[in-house]
């Protein structure tokens, strides 16, 4: 998760199979008061990535507490997609490679 990415640092995440998550306007770690001791819950994504979808997830604090916040998957081409399913660029063109011989 982050505030914003640059498109170049953004690519490589989902190049790596990462998914990439952005904060909605407004929202920063400082506003959620992040401080490195949380645990993370994504869902949402079960059924399917769709192109700038939102996603549901649940930050976990270390006194027991739990929130839920909505943030925006940075998957931004149906290709991008197909890299994150198959769980990154090079799995990608492998597995293709595979289906093709």
């Amino acid at each position: 998760m982050c505030e914003t990415f640059e498109r170049i640092h953004r690519a490589n995440l989902v190049g790596m199979g990462v998914l990439p998550l952005q904060f909605k306007d407004g929202m920063t770690r400082k506003t959620l008061n992040l401080t490195g001791h949380e645990t993370f819950d994504v869902s949402g994504i079960e059924g399917g990535l769709k192109v700038g979808m939102d996603v549901p997830l649940t930050i976990h604090r270390r006194d027991g507490t739990s929130e839920k916040i909505i943030l925006t998957c940075r998957i931004d081409t149906a290709e991008e997609i197909e890299y994150f399913k198959n769980g990154g660029v090079l799995q990608y063109v492998l597995r293709n490679l595979a289906h093709a011989a």
